[in-house]
């Protein structure tokens, strides 16, 4: 009888979890395929649908450039999953490599580093964005998220999780420090890149406050920055508007992460003995 009470009391749990993680979206999804004539609030709203319509998705389209806001937060995204990528792998390398003096203040600027918000440092970043000329552009947009600390660390644990007699037959075969890093470690660590890159993605695709701090011109707005015209005066306050952008914006995390949550779970698991 015990038992069953507990097991009861973590599914209700998980269900509790699960209401408030996925309820939300699900309210916008079903908001965003109300028709016209239907409430969003009030005593004659309801939870799903009466008239089931994709009509707000073509007003959207029809009502700003979301074509080229997509495109402009695909360019950004791609370009941090890249470069990410690239400084995330050779640092995390470089910080799992013993011998060389520096390397525990190197790891703890990193961590220091994640305790600064966001907000303590985009006064400077955007001082240092305009004496470069890239105010306004897509470069500009990208370029604080070049890399980050915490990817940095997810590389790093993953590959000090690499056993050591694997590099060591690399070495017994002549393999060079270049060669063991292609050949061992990075085959070694696809489940922690996949982790950066979805990270990475997510970052890039859902950031605000930088695009609206650097982007002026509409040709370069980022979609969840293109997409907050819909909250304005300009287009009247229309719920059903927002929440249909809102999950336009969320819908491509969706998707990455669904086809990615093999290897994510797989990244996430190795690294977190190591961390």
């Amino acid at each position: 009888m015990r038992a069953a009470i507990g097991l009861a009391g973590r599914y209700a749990l998980l269900l509790a979890v699960l209401a408030i993680t996925v309820g939300p979206l699900l309210w916008q999804l079903t908001t965003a395929l109300k028709g016209p004539g239907e409430d969003v609030y009030g005593d004659n709203a309801s939870w799903w649908p009466q008239d089931l319509t994709f009509g707000n998705f073509v007003k959207i389209a029809e009502s700003v450039p979301i074509a080229s806001y997509v495109t402009n937060s695909v360019v950004v995204a791609v370009l941090a999953i890249g470069s990410n990528l690239v400084f995330a792998s050779f640092g995390g390398y470089m910080l799992s490599r013993p011998g060389w003096s520096g390397r525990r203040a190197v790891f703890l600027l990193l961590v220091v580093a994640m305790m600064f918000p966001f907000e303590s440092i985009m006064i400077s970043l955007f001082l240092s964005i305009r004496d470069m000329g890239l105010v306004d552009t897509l470069a500009g947009a990208w370029l604080p998220g070049i890399a980050g600390a915490f990817n940095v660390l997810i590389m790093r644990a993953a590959f000090l999780a690499v056993p050591s007699e694997v590099e060591d037959a690399a070495l017994m075969e002549g393999a060079g420090e270049w060669t063991r890093f292609r050949r061992v470690f990075l085959p070694s660590a696809k489940g922690a890149m996949t982790v950066v890159a979805i990270n990475s993605f997510i970052a890039a695709w859902d950031d605000f406050l930088w695009p609206l701090i650097v982007l002026r011109s509409e040709e370069n707005f980022t979609l969840t920055l293109g997409l907050a015209r819909l909250s304005t005066s300009s287009f009247g306050v229309d719920d059903k508007l927002v929440m249909t952008g809102s999950m336009i914006s969320v819908i491509p995390v969706v998707v990455l992460f669904f086809l990615a949550q093999r290897w994510f779970y797989r990244g996430v698991e190795s690294g977190a003995v190591k961390m």
